[in-house]
């Protein structure tokens, strides 16, 4: 596995798909979480473009320009798998029948609210897909990195950003901490990701969160 923390991250979040779920994988990190699914755990991949049933990269010489993951890559199909107008594609969205979906974020609050599609005064390609998977899917899991390239949490007591979705991440994975958005609206640490434990957790987030004290994975 890489250094790169995004891998950790990918790696840890491949831990929550399950077995026979309709899963969306959104840009960035998202897209590499399925060379990390545990062994056993199948899963049905969607893609916003027009197909069911994502496999691996295409072998350079052997691509279809029409099957490509959400970034553009190209991908192939798995037996079984089904394509369709983007028409039928969000239908599933907004129908309610996936399963899951997994989202990079700018920002996500304690209350479970996501931003994740424009920064104000920068170029965006507009708001896409996210608004329809974050609304919809039956459990929306966002992977991050815990803080932005300026050194500021990512993890927010309120997002400052516009809002793609409100209310919407149930899960919130990062390169230091897997939080669980709780229905009261609050975070619950459950894990300490990489280096430093707790006390860098608690220095790296600006959201409140209690501490499962229940879960092996926290260590103070």
């Amino acid at each position: 596995m890489s250094d790169d923390p995004i891998h950790e991250i990918a790696a840890r979040a491949a831990r929550e798909v399950r077995d026979g779920a309709l899963v969306n994988f959104g840009i960035g990190i998202p897209l590499l979480i399925p060379r990390y699914i545990p062994e056993g755990v199948q899963c049905v991949v969607h893609q916003e473009s027009g197909y069911v049933g994502m496999g691996p990269a295409a072998e350079s010489g052997a691509e279809d320009e029409t099957i490509t993951d959400a970034a553009g890559n190209h991908v192939t199909l798995l037996p079984g798998a089904a394509c369709f107008d983007s028409a039928v594609s969000f239908a599933l969205v907004r129908g309610g029948r996936l399963d899951m979906a997994f989202l990079g974020a700018l920002e996500v609050d304690c209350q479970g609210n996501l931003a994740n599609w424009i920064v104000p005064g920068k170029w965006s390609p507009g708001i896409g897909g996210a608004m329809e998977l974050a609304q919809r899917a039956r459990q929306v899991v966002v992977v991050t990195r815990h803080m932005d390239k300026n050194g500021r949490s990512k993890i927010r007591k309120e997002c400052t950003l516009p809002i793609t979705a409100s209310r919407c991440v149930s899960t919130i994975i990062t390169d230091l901490a897997v939080f669980r958005v709780d229905g009261d609206g609050g975070l619950r640490l459950t894990e300490c990701m990489g280096e430093g434990g707790l006390e860098r957790v608690r220095e790296c987030t600006e959201a409140p969160f209690r501490v499962d004290e229940a879960s092996g994975g926290v260590t103070a």
